[in-house]
């Protein structure tokens, strides 16, 4: 990389060549206890933890997990909601010297068993409800998963002895990890660039899962990064912030700048299982939240919400929108209506979850997903050659930085695919950049549809079709077409009460957005959209559909 054109748009406050803080994770959260010892780390429902009492939580769990036999090399699986329990066992597993492999909640019963499997998890830590016990207790026994810890929702309020022995079971309450003597010394690992943290499974549209290897390194040089884009800009201030934590921990989003780069800043986490539309409102305005992370999906419920302008959202400094594109008029609805900072930001599992990200208000480009964070580069190749580009040409986006992963578990091959000769990796997402270094996203390269010989990108197509006033989201996916091989056909959520357009009428509006080549050639209306684990719209599913319809 010769150039970086994004240099010149960075904001005053951000530097691209700033020093990065690489460290342990638990390092992390050590010197956060040290600084803020008694504000309020955690908090859910009737629960509040400061940060010394989640220290201390911490240990505890970490020594009742070497006595289960956590060490280095360990790979200990975390099934669990946005508990409390997460955020102790997270830290806890490093501590004891073990990996943390995230799984999703909302896995199938075949891809945890995958999981399972190919990380070699030896222990589970999951949560007494029925949806994920059950699916747990059908999977352990099996290869080398043997011993599940189960938490429940009063083990931190269960009365428990000042200290108990852990003993090895199939089966162990998360209540006696937590009453078990600390941990004398927790683990440090020798070389932060070679250690693995956390095995994350990358969702893929084809293929099994593969788990990402992300060292200690990676994870914390993110993390140092949303520092330089938040709090050395001014947006934020340490010790000084309250996160609303709705979107999922074990998705890497979430887990990088709600989790670590909060915890790191002494920010108070109030967690939330799931999105509620009035609870996440109700919290906003009572207890003066700063910083909320979110899907576009729930930017557009806030816009759409009858009494949002008479609420004071004045508490909001930053929002974040991520996983997919925002429509530009919900994301100046939303500034409009908050008016704080709301950042886009493109990255994937590989790169612990950020690689651009939007500098702020007075650099708003529509459709843009910013510019490249500090210390990564990004460049475009030729999807057939692979090539280098020049500024403003559409290929294939390619990242290099201290934050991108060491490489797929268990497979050489697909690592090697996946990176460039001169060692950027691959995204197969398609874009382009801009003279001043702003990346805009096409589409992914196994989404592009070939239609009549022209290369069509769906994400064109959902951007034109959300300008219609009745649409509220779309999903577009190529169908089987006899004469031009393949066509566009949309999938359309419609705001509650509009009037549904018909194709026809559609395709008259879209006439002043789209090619001919372009244009939709079939539409159905859906009363919801299916989607992923962390409330992305989900093309993979009604692809799936697709398929087995035909």
């Amino acid at each position: 990389m010769t150039s970086r054109p994004w240099l010149k748009s960075y904001p005053e406050g951000m530097s691209w060549n700033a020093p990065l803080k690489l460290t342990a994770l638990t390092a992390l959260l050590a010197d956060a206890v040290r600084q803020w010892p008694q504000r309020t780390a955690l908090r859910q429902d009737a629960l509040v933890l400061s940060y010394a009492e989640l220290a201390q939580h911490v240990r505890r769990v970490a020594g009742g997990l070497r006595e289960l036999g956590v060490q280095p090399g360990v790979h200990v699986g975390l099934y669990l909601p946005n508990v409390p329990q997460y955020i102790v066992a997270f830290f806890a597993v490093l501590q004891a010297g073990g990996t943390v492999v995230n799984y999703s909640p909302l896995d199938a019963g075949q891809t945890l068993r995958h999981k399972v499997e190919d990380s070699q998890t030896r222990l589970m830590i999951t949560f007494d409800a029925p949806e994920l016990l059950s699916k747990m207790e059908a999977i352990a026994g099996e290869g080398t998963l043997q011993t599940l810890v189960v938490a429940r929702a009063d083990d931190f309020s269960a009365d428990v002895p000042s200290v108990a022995p852990v003993q090895a079971a199939a089966r162990v309450p998360f209540s006696t990890l937590l009453a078990a003597a600390p941990l004398a010394q927790p683990h440090v690992p020798s070389d932060i660039q070679t250690a693995i943290a956390v095995l994350q499974y990358t969702g893929g549209t084809t293929g099994q899962p593969k788990g990402a290897m992300l060292s200690h390194a990676n994870l914390s040089a993110a993390v140092s990064q949303v520092w330089h884009t938040l709090v050395a800009s001014g947006t934020l201030e340490e010790g000084e912030e309250r996160f609303l934590a709705v979107l999922p921990l074990f998705h890497i989003y979430a887990l990088v700048v709600n989790m670590l780069f909060g915890l790191s800043i002494g920010a108070e986490l109030s967690l939330h299982q799931r999105f509620d539309l009035e609870a996440t409102l109700r919290e906003f305005v009572q207890r003066k939240t700063t910083v909320f992370l979110g899907v576009p999906t729930m930017y557009v419920a806030f816009t759409g919400h009858p009494d949002i302008g008479k609420l004071d959202l004045s508490s909001l400094k930053f929002c974040n929108s991520g996983g997919a594109p925002i429509a530009a008029e919900v994301y100046q609805a939303f500034v409009r209506m908050a008016q704080c900072r709301l950042q886009e930001g493109w990255g994937m599992t590989e790169t612990c979850t950020m690689a651009t990200a939007s500098p702020g208000f007075s650099h708003y480009r529509p459709g843009s997903c910013g510019i490249p964070v500090p210390g990564v580069d990004v460049k475009v190749i030729d999807l057939k050659d692979q090539h280098d580009l020049p500024e403003g040409e559409h290929g294939e986006l390619c990242i290099r930085g201290p934050n991108v992963m060491a490489g797929y578990w268990n497979r050489p091959e697909a690592t090697a695919e996946s990176m460039t000769a001169d060692g950027y990796l691959r995204t197969g997402d398609v874009g382009y950049m801009t003279p001043d270094g702003f990346v805009y996203i096409v589409d992914r390269t196994k989404d592009m549809l070939i239609c009549g010989g022209f290369n069509v990108y769906p994400r064109n197509i959902e951007e034109a079709i959300h300008r219609h006033p009745s649409v509220e989201e779309v999903i577009v996916i190529g169908i089987p077409d006899a004469y031009r091989g393949q066509s566009p056909k949309a999938f359309i959520k419609f705001k509650p009460g509009a009037a549904r357009p018909t194709l026809d009428e559609l395709k008259t509006f879209l006439a002043d957005y789209l090619g001919k080549h372009e244009m939709l050639q079939a539409m159905e209306a859906r009363e919801e959209l299916p989607r992923t684990a962390v409330g992305k719209l989900s093309k993979k599913d009604l692809q799936a559909e697709l398929a087995g319809s035909a």
